[in-house]
């Protein structure tokens, strides 16, 4: 079944991303491991932000999961997180009409020094809710202007993304956002190779 698990909105700083919003849908996820899944995906998204330069859009694909990531040129930053039956091109579009509508609604002087706490924007539950199903959504984006001309660079996995020298591992390891059990969650997937596997 085609599925779409994460919708996010962050701001590329100078030297890390900062979450903007963010909604997500993990129902198909076992209710024991969302928890971990979900501090993962937060995780991999900031990870795939900061290492996309800006004006530039990315998709990367990782076991069962594809993350697709816009910075735009102002540094605000979309990320989608679907399976790989979910069309690419809609995800870009529905990453592009989300930082559009927050741009207009949140002025860029303010996304620097912004927390998600204090971030008002319910559209994002509804988009994600609302574009689960692609043809549906499909039919949406082609009222809609083309995608932009920007070149949509495909990886076939996170470790591809990183700075030369870099390793996943390493990077799970130091991170202070991924709680202990996330980290067991992420060696065992990794050694078992399930669907959660972000090698």
């Amino acid at each position: 079944m085609v599925k779409l698990y994460c919708l996010s909105i962050l701001y590329k700083g100078p030297t890390t991303a900062t979450w903007l919003k963010s909604a997500v849908d993990l129902q198909g996820v076992s209710f024991f491991q969302r928890g971990s899944v979900h501090e993962f995906m937060q995780f991999c998204c900031k990870t795939v932000v900061e290492r996309t330069i800006a004006a530039s859009r990315q998709s990367v694909k990782q076991g069962e999961y594809f993350c697709h990531v816009y910075v735009r040129a102002d540094n605000l930053a979309g990320v989608v997180i679907s399976d790989h039956e979910y069309p690419q091109r809609v995800s870009h579009t529905l990453l592009t009409k989300v930082l559009d509508e927050f741009s207009e609604k949140i002025p860029s002087s303010s996304w620097p020094n912004l927390q998600e706490k204090d971030v008002t924007f319910p559209q994002l539950t509804s988009y994600l809710a609302k574009y689960q199903n692609p043809r549906e959504a499909d039919v949406l984006t082609k009222i809609q202007s083309e995608l932009d001309e920007t070149q949509i660079i495909l990886h076939s996995n996170i470790q591809a993304v990183l700075n030369r020298g870099e390793k996943l591992d390493d990077l799970v390891a130091k991170s202070e956002e991924l709680g202990i059990q996330s980290k067991a969650f992420y060696t065992t997937a990794r050694k078992t190779n399930s669907c959660c596997n972000f090698n």
